[in-house]
């Protein structure tokens, strides 16, 4: 079965272009490690909620915008394989300097699919 890593990030919205960059290098990176699809969202449509919302869950500052994104991949052995990748590329310590937003206020998580249409 698939699994999916999901993301949330607050980018500044002056940043949309440098962002859309980044995350294409990356998502080349992905694929190259297995990864089937890498899917990234610019915010369109994210109200505030009462009690809690996108914005608030990565500390949204104005003039930033939420993207939601994620990553597809065929197991769970196949995303843990390219995340262990990740945290011993060496270059990939050098292009996480170049992160277009706060990478400390960014959520994420691993998901196994339960229905799949």
């Amino acid at each position: 079965m698939s699994y999916v890593d999901g993301f949330v990030v607050a980018v500044p919205t002056e940043n949309k272009e440098v962002y859309r960059t980044f995350a294409s290098q990356f998502a080349v990176w992905l694929k190259e490690r297995g990864a089937t699809r890498v899917v990234e969202c610019w915010g369109d449509d994210v109200p505030d909620g009462k009690l809690t919302d996108f914005r608030r869950s990565v500390q949204a500052e104005d003039g930033e915008t939420v993207v939601f994104s994620w990553v597809e991949y065929p197991s769970k052995e196949v995303r843990d394989a390219a995340m262990q990748a990740l945290m011993t590329d060496p270059a990939m310590e050098e292009y996480g300097k170049g992160m277009p937003f706060d990478g400390k206020r960014m959520i994420f998580g691993g998901f196994a699919p339960i229905i799949d249409l």
